[in-house]
């Protein structure tokens, strides 16, 4: 009698788990699964040039001619490229400031505060801020006495590299908070031990913090891969795509497919396909990543 009670339960408990489940499934299922879904369908159709004309179904070929054009290659290469200027040393400053923001000294939380601040920044803020920072007339080089024709944001050699300073300033203050609160979990013991055995600034460094420290890079790096890759208000700001299309990212190439051609079909093969690499990218990272982690006991 005791089993079935206990059955009984449990059968109870995990009907209510289910039923406690079913608003989250319902919004999940609406905004995230049927968009999906309809997006890889509508890769199954050709949109006519003219308006008022009906798709028509072309399979698997509307796949294989975007994801093969120079176009995608080209907006792929962009990305990779954008993702590997600002990931990495939007980690490697905001590891190095949290570094300085540890130490105890007098003020020290003022320097926090300052350092944390861009997390409040917006995209448009900060695109506008450095919009005009790098303006030709009206912006700090003109001051510096420095002239360039065309502007930076004009010239394809530092267009990218522009954007990229833009999202690294935007983005270093969650990178700041979050390696401040890997440091501070760290215990003092640790530190403190390493430094009797004589170990120096550097070693301690090498061989006991960023060990330690390990799981918080590990999410800063796929965390940060994920935003780089779906970045969109700085390039729409700042370059639109140009130029000569050297900041056409592929979610400005969805954008200019879906608005600026009115052509659904490409905006949703070329949706599938950034939510493909950035799935596979984060497996990636997961796969070869965590082996170097090092959570600790």
């Amino acid at each position: 009698m005791t089993a079935v009670r206990f059955w009984n339960r449990r059968r109870r408990e995990a009907g209510l788990g289910y039923l406690m489940l079913v608003p989250s499934l319902l919004v999940f299922s609406v905004f995230v699964f049927y968009p999906f879904l309809r997006n890889f369908y509508l890769g199954f159709f050709r949109t006519p040039p003219f308006p008022g004309l009906p798709q028509r179904y072309v399979g698997f070929d509307q796949y294989r001619e975007i994801l093969t054009s120079s176009a995608f290659s080209n907006s792929m290469r962009v990305t990779i490229v954008f993702a590997l200027l600002t990931v990495p040393t939007g980690i490697i400053l905001g590891l190095v400031l949290a570094m300085l923001a540890n130490q105890q000294l007098r003020g020290i939380g003022w320097y926090r505060t300052i350092f944390s601040s861009t997390v409040a920044t917006s995209v448009a803020v900060a695109s506008v801020i450095f919009g005009t920072l790098l303006n030709p007339q009206v912006g700090l080089l003109p001051w510096l006495g420095i002239s360039t024709t065309p502007s930076i944001l004009e010239n394809p050699k530092y267009a990218l590299l522009a954007v990229a300073v833009t999202t690294i300033w935007q983005n270093l203050g969650l990178s700041f908070i979050v390696m401040s609160s890997g440091l501070q979990a760290i215990p003092d013991e640790i530190i403190e031990a390493s430094e009797v055995d004589g170990a120096g600034p550097v070693p301690r460094f090498l061989r006991v913090t960023l060990p330690l420290l390990s799981p918080t890079v590990f999410f800063a790096v796929v965390v940060g891969s994920i935003v780089a890759f779906q970045s969109f208000g700085q390039i729409d700001l700042l370059t639109q795509g140009g130029p000569l299309q050297k900041t056409n990212v592929l979610t400005y190439a969805i954008y200019t497919a879906l608005r600026g051609e009115q052509n659904e079909g490409k905006a949703a093969v070329l949706s599938v396909a950034l939510f493909l690499v950035t799935l596979v990218l984060t497996i990636a990272q997961m796969r070869i990543l965590e082996r170097r982690v090092h959570y600790g006991d």
